[in-house]
């Protein structure tokens, strides 16, 4: 644990020292945020702020990573085979993100980037197989489901996979809904990662607690830079790439039933999208006309339309993503 925290400090340091580099890079090639015109008004002053930030966390990640497993990596050992999972996610999703991010930027869809429905196409084939290799590796907990209070997990065999690949695809995009206010996203993904970094550590996979602090670190560091009024926002590149690493490493712990608690606030944020959208649908077939449940979806714009400011919106949030996060920690004790 000593070594994960040193590893978490190392992380800050690197990320926040090409911070500046970063964001200069993303100006000179006009890599900006787009608003939603429909959005809270507040939100309109952001436009032009540096998008793609994901990138300040995902670089350090993967570079740490890497020199940390080396030996395991070159000798193809069982840690250096786990450890591309998370890593392999990691970098995937963060390249589906820049894509998307740089699409946006570029006036598709009105700022928008790719549609739904077409990063789904990519996302659904990558996440299938991401679960299927890590069934087919072995892994400890691969194909496995910790059940709170009982002592041994639950062999689901290969009706796994498909459950695997919606704990990732679902992890990604609900992280990604939640990346909408200056520090939202960050510190609630960091706090996700630290209560699987503890589980991990109950578990005595190391270099998974280690890989868990190296991203606390680096999310802390974006922190620095994303705190309101930020100078720089996460983006795709990060929110994709962060979620769905989430989700790969709650399947590695095989405690992924625990998810929905620990990412309270994410899961929370997709199903406020999920429920307006059907609401709205179901009304307007039903009265010819649709109504909505929230002001706004994602869920922390229906509170800033509620009166409350952007930061009583994160820092509430973040506290009761806290408080999510150490009741997931205490079942996973059970």
């Amino acid at each position: 644990m000593k070594f994960a925290l040193i590893l978490a400090s190392i992380s800050f340091i690197l990320a926040v020292g090409w911070g500046p580099l970063l964001m200069r890079i993303l100006r000179r090639y006009k890599i900006g945020k787009r608003i939603r015109i429909e959005g809270p008004r507040g939100h309109r002053t952001k436009l032009g702020t540096p998008t793609m930030g994901g990138l300040m966390i995902v670089v350090p990640v993967v570079l740490i990573t890497l020199a940390l497993n080396a030996y395991n990596l070159l000798g193809q050992t069982v840690i250096g085979r786990s450890i591309l999972i998370p890593l392999g996610v990691m970098l995937a999703y963060g390249l589906i993100g820049a894509a998307d991010d740089v699409a946006g930027v570029r006036g598709m869809r009105r700022g928008e980037g790719y549609s739904a429905r077409r990063k789904l196409l990519w996302e659904i084939p990558l996440t299938l197989g991401v679960a299927a290799i890590m069934l087919v590796m072995d892994l400890q907990f691969a194909g496995q489901v910790g059940v709170p209070g009982i002592h041994r997990a639950v062999d689901l065999g290969w009706a796994w996979v498909p459950i695997a690949a919606f704990i990732i695809l679902s992890s990604a995009n609900t992280v990604n809904l939640t990346d909408g206010l200056d520090g939202l996203a960050g510190i609630i993904v960091a706090s996700a990662f630290a209560a699987y970094g503890v589980i991990a550590l109950l578990q005595g996979q190391v270099y998974l607690v280690h890989f868990c602090f190296t991203v606390v670190g680096a999310c802390f560091a974006f922190l620095w830079y994303n705190a309101h009024p930020a100078q720089m926002f996460m983006g795709d590149t990060g929110s994709l790439a962060l979620g769905a690493t989430l989700g790969a490493v709650a399947l590695m712990t095989g405690q992924w039933l625990l998810l929905p608690i620990v990412a309270l606030i994410p899961v929370a944020e997709g199903l406020s999208v999920i429920l307006q959208v059907a609401y709205f649908k179901y009304t307007k077939r039903k009265y010819g006309q649709g109504r909505r449940l929230f002001k706004m979806s994602p869920l922390h714009h229906h509170f800033e339309l509620l009166g409350w400011s952007e930061t009583q919106v994160v820092q509430r949030f973040w506290l009761v993503g806290l408080l999510a996060a150490m009741a997931g920690v205490a079942l996973a004790l059970l």
